[in-house]
């Protein structure tokens, strides 16, 4: 059973490993800025985290750092970094308000970002302050089309 446990995580880890395979995830649900963060909203929560386009870009995220609990967040604005082996990037909040939990796991297994940009590695969870924001949001059409785009360019 351990050894399955092995392969399978090893699976995991070389499939993130591949530089640039075509196209990104993208989650239908979500919302998107384009600084590359997504949040989710499921009532006054929001949960935000860095797309599956920018933990590709960035390569392996070797450490993560969070905001504390209780810190106001404002729209576009960086609250955190995620540091890789080749660069460090700001994470700017999609959305205003409070921050409500992070992601602890994440001081321990920064990879999560990498692995899971959506379900586990998630990063801060907000108590929203203005839903309005979310208007001048991507949709996931909408964000596809624009890391093409950014992509086209580079």
């Amino acid at each position: 059973m351990a050894s399955r446990l092995w392969a399978t995580r090893a699976a995991s880890y070389f499939k993130i490993s591949v530089p640039h395979r075509g196209f990104a995830t993208v989650i239908k649900d979500l919302k998107y800025a384009e600084s590359h963060e997504w949040v989710k909203i499921e009532g006054n929560s929001a949960t935000v985290g860095i797309t599956d386009h920018a933990q590709d870009h960035l390569g392996d995220v070797v450490y993560v750092e969070l905001p504390e609990e209780g810190a106001e967040v404002k729209q576009n604005e960086g609250f955190g970094a995620v540091e890789s082996v080749k660069a460090t990037s700001d994470i700017n909040s999609p959305i205003s308000g409070k921050v409500v939990e992070v992601n602890t796991k994440l001081n321990d297994s920064p990879g999560l970002v990498n692995a899971s940009p959506y379900e586990n590695g998630w990063i801060i969870k907000v108590e929203v302050k203005d839903t309005a924001e979310l208007s001048g949001l991507m949709d996931s059409d909408q964000y596809s089309k624009f890391c093409e785009e950014e992509d086209a360019k580079h």
